[in-house]
């Protein structure tokens, strides 16, 4: 291998598997390679639903040692959730999943303090039933809790198993609800008015900062030779996706798709007002001081319940049936909070649609459709919205992340935004890590050249609009109707 190139393992954790990937990268070569794929799956016990995070770091470590000799790691992962950690340092607990029923009824309860508007105001962050203040909040009158010296979200306590510092990561740590996005900095008075104590979270990291080295017992167990460095990225995987958009000028709208569909914009700074609150979208910090300003959308979840409902069935067989159902005969909100929890996903979807007048998706084929017509126009209603309220014109959408590999989703989006899609590249988060590792350690440049890059190395699919823009607009005037 070139003086030139180095080798980079990307820790890259979704909310059903964790991969870790290496990537080999010079000044014109990025190569993405697979070391170690496995499962990620959150158990419920009689308290509620529960990471298994044990799992998850015995994953890693198998995947640092199929990975081989690197000159640095880099972890991402979900947001918003968190493990807490007693005096000495041990784990208090497998950290509470997202999906967990705890935080029912309790953002009205914060309100009653903060009230939203202010809340949003001080924050910038759309209101989700999971995020971590939320979650501190319903939390308060635990054992555990209250035991508790320490918080690290996820991927900065898998870091601080491997290197025994605790840090936080600065673009993860906008998704708490605690993070003023204008300072990047914690949000004092909003914490103090809500009983919530800063002081458990360790130092905030920026991407790109030194987050410690490998253990000597954490060398043993994946046989690589010392010094290895853990390398601070942007550890929520959404940060990593977005600094791996192959995007040239400023123009450009993102969605990163898989079991979540984040759709935005990168901005400068963020967009605070009250007609983005009630819009619902977020605030999240970027790489280099940039704002993601984006909406969540339920995603490919939806898809995913439907086909563990239905036994695993050959998806490529569904997806080129569903191409063959009539467009838009029925759509849902795929942005509604009604689909957030696993389970009965068909029987529900077939319901909003009775509920809502339209004529009730029966088959695989139809669901499966109604699911991904249903996605492009939430896209579609994302990025104008976004456009509208950012002031921020956009040419072309980048689709990044698992999504990329549905072709029928592509070309749906393409159609519902009435603009050009490029697709690719399919593991973003992975890309976004090495990279922002690559620059650490100087072989890269800013965001642009990392952009120019992806551009030059990884496979783009380009989708043109077609079809009726008219008929975009009837559904969506079916879902907004009153």
């Amino acid at each position: 291998m070139s003086e030139h190139v180095k080798s980079f393992a990307a820790v890259d954790l979704g909310a059903s598997s964790g991969r870790v990937m290496v990537g080999r990268i010079g000044p014109e070569a990025l190569e993405l390679t697979e070391a170690h794929r496995f499962p990620n799956r959150p158990v419920r016990v009689p308290e509620g639903l529960r990471w298994d995070i044990l799992s998850l770091y015995a994953g890693v470590l198998d995947g640092l040692r199929a990975a081989g000799q690197v000159d640095s790691v880099g972890i991402d992962s979900w947001a918003v959730d968190y493990g807490l950690l007693d005096a000495d340092g041990a784990l208090l607990g497998n950290p509470v999943h997202y999906r967990d029923a705890r935080t029912e009824g309790v953002a009205e309860k914060v309100w009653a303090t903060l009230p939203a508007a202010e809340l949003y105001a001080a924050t910038g962050l759309q209101y989700a039933p999971f995020n971590t203040l939320y979650q501190l909040t319903a939390a308060r009158s635990t054992a555990q809790l209250g035991a508790a010296e320490r918080l690290l979200l996820v991927p900065d306590l898998l870091a601080y198993w491997l290197t025994g510092e605790a840090g936080t990561e600065i673009t993860n740590a906008s998704t708490t609800q605690l993070i003023d996005p204008r300072t990047r900095d914690w949000s004092h008075d909003l914490a103090d008015r809500l009983g919530i104590d800063l002081k458990l979270f360790a130092p905030l990291r920026q991407p790109g900062d030194p987050a410690g080295l490998l253990l000597p017992r954490v060398l043993e167990e994946t046989g690589l030779r010392s010094p290895v460095p853990v390398t601070t990225v942007g550890s929520h995987d959404t940060a990593s996706a977005v600094a791996a958009v192959p995007a040239a000028g400023e123009r450009f709208a993102y969605i990163c798709t898989g079991t979540w569909s984040l759709a935005g914009l990168e901005l400068e700074r963020p967009v605070l007002t009250e007609a983005s609150r009630a819009a619902n979208f977020t605030n999240e910090l970027g790489l280099d001081g940039t704002v993601r300003y984006l909406r969540n959308i339920m995603g490919l979840w939806l898809l995913q319940e439907c086909v563990r409902e239905w036994g695993q069935p050959d998806l490529g067989e569904l997806l080129r049936a569903a191409a063959e159902v009539p467009a838009l005969r029925s759509v849902v909100d795929a942005g509604d909070a009604a689909f957030l929890a696993p389970g009965r996903m068909p029987e529900r979807i077939a319901d909003a649609c009775r509920e809502s007048g339209q004529p009730v998706p029966a088959s695989r084929a139809e669901i499966t459709r109604c699911i991904l017509d249903s996605l492009a126009l939430a896209h579609r209603r994302a990025i104008r919205e976004a456009e509208a309220l950012a002031d921020h014109p956009v040419d072309v959408v980048h689709i990044v992340g698992g999504g990329t590999r549905n072709e029928l989703l592509c070309q749906l989006t393409a159609d519902a935004c009435g603009l050009p899609v490029v697709a690719g590249p399919a593991e973003a988060a992975a890309l976004g890590n090495v990279l922002v590792q690559a620059r650490a350690h100087g072989l890269v440049g800013d965001r642009t050249s990392m952009r120019r890059l992806l551009a030059r190395t990884q496979p783009l699919r380009r989708y043109e609009p077609r079809g009726d823009a008219a008929a975009w607009r009837a559904a969506e005037d079916r879902l907004t109707r009153p």
